[in-house]
């Protein structure tokens, strides 16, 4: 993608998520996401009506008189995006692919992050770490973040020799070591966001981990095409991870069953590791409006800490 193109869609992703930023979801993203907690502020004279287990005994045995020590609340967060670049979010039947929503939904989160002040960054992965970008406050750091996603150029599959088998073995995308990698990179805990489809293997124990340091979710992205096929004849299915073609004949209602059976089963699949992994899940398509997608995540993470 040529400067240009990547500039003007840049552009495009910052009205689009400024406008949602400021007309619904910064007071969400507010309340929903809280900072590390308390921290001290400053020592004042006691005043009547105050909480005397806040009475600092050492200032007040100084001054002969009571002080108080206040706190305030550590809003400031960290917030990283991990976002599956790999050939298998490419993938698209209808307005956008996988990838696609996937910036539009980082656009959004790290717009909202920025107008309060929260530290933003970025990991790029497919079978290896593509980049990484440590967190920055501002608008600026932002931008500066999405050009990066958006100029990323995910890796072809290796194409299959004539008699069906790949060139030689393709690396499946690597979630667990860019969940190591970011271990590394991030001590402090933060808020982690992974945008992926998920079509990786091993990656349940590395996301546990993860979890226990760092406030987790997970974002499943989905396509109504991996799902369902449509009835149209012969058709030719590339595995974007590993190369390998396969051809069904979609005019049997029987395959077509077949192929939904075994996408439901992958996708409950998915949903019950994350459940194991106690880690919340945010499943998205690209046939329907994420705002309301978001908007109900929201929702239920502020009914689950009351």
């Amino acid at each position: 993608m040529d400067v240009a193109k990547i500039l003007a869609q840049v552009k495009r992703l910052q009205i689009v998520a400024s406008r949602q930023v400021n007309d619904l979801l910064a007071g969400e993203y507010a309340s929903t996401f809280k900072g590390r907690g308390m921290e001290f502020d400053e020592v004042r004279e006691y005043q009547p009506g105050d909480d005397v287990r806040s009475i600092d005994w050492n200032v007040t045995a100084r001054a002969d008189k009571p002080f108080m020590k206040r706190y305030q609340e550590e809003r400031e967060l960290t917030v990283l995006f991990a976002v599956d670049v790999s050939a298998s979010n490419l993938f698209g039947s209808g307005e956008r692919s996988k990838l696609e929503l996937a910036t539009e939904l980082a656009a959004l989160l790290m717009f909202s992050a920025a107008k309060n002040h929260d530290k933003v960054g970025l990991l790029l992965f497919d079978q290896e770490v593509r980049g990484y970008y440590p967190p920055r406050k501002g608008r600026g750091a932002v931008l500066r973040l999405l050009r990066e996603l958006v100029a990323v150029e995910p890796r072809a599959p290796r194409r299959p020799r004539g008699d069906g088998k790949a060139q030689r073995e393709a690396l499946p995308t690597d979630l667990a070591g860019a969940l190591s990698f970011l271990r590394r990179v991030q001590r402090r805990r933060a808020v982690v966001f992974v945008l992926s489809d998920f079509d990786c293997p091993d990656w349940e124990l590395a996301l546990r981990v993860t979890a226990r340091r760092h406030e987790l979710v997970a974002i499943p992205l989905s396509d109504p095409r991996e799902q369902q096929l449509p009835e149209v004849g012969f058709v030719e299915l590339l595995d974007a991870e590993t190369g390998e073609v396969l051809e069904l004949d979609t005019r049997h209602r029987a395959v077509r069953e077949a192929f939904a059976k075994r996408a439901a089963e992958r996708s409950t699949a998915v949903r019950e590791r994350l459940r194991r992994c106690d880690v919340e899940a945010l499943e998205l398509s690209t046939e329907r409006p994420y705002v309301v997608s978001l908007h109900a995540f929201f929702r239920r993470r502020e009914r689950g800490r009351r």
